[in-house]
């Protein structure tokens, strides 16, 4: 479960950013996790208490937002919805769909006390 290794950096960031700022604790950190991302959003929950646990993030609340992919397609020269990677564009039905959004992982903000 690479879940694991992801939630151990999201802590280790919090944990650095909070130090940075003199803060006692982390209470509260928001990430966001793409939909093309092959991230369980669940997994990181379940992750999240464990490897938060003697650190400033311990007791933290971890809120996840889920975002959509889409992608742009250069045969209808359309932005696209994208359930899934690779798969064709929607609008034509064409296969060259480049991404352009769904992959991302990132910490957005948090709550430091």
């Amino acid at each position: 479960m690479h879940e694991m290794s992801l939630t151990e950096s999201i802590v280790d960031i919090a944990v650095e950013a909070a130090r940075k700022e003199g803060a006692e604790r982390v209470t509260r950190v928001v990430v966001d996790v793409g939909a093309l991302s092959h991230v369980e959003p669940e997994a990181l929950e379940f992750c999240f208490a464990a490897v938060a646990r003697g650190t400033l993030a311990e007791g933290a609340r971890l809120e996840i937002t889920r975002l959509p992919g889409a992608g742009w397609c250069p045969d209808c020269g359309k932005t696209v919805a994208l359930a899934e990677r690779f798969s064709a564009c929607p609008e034509c039905g064409g296969f060259r769909v480049q991404m352009t959004a769904g992959d991302e992982l990132k910490v957005r903000e948090m709550e430091i006390a």
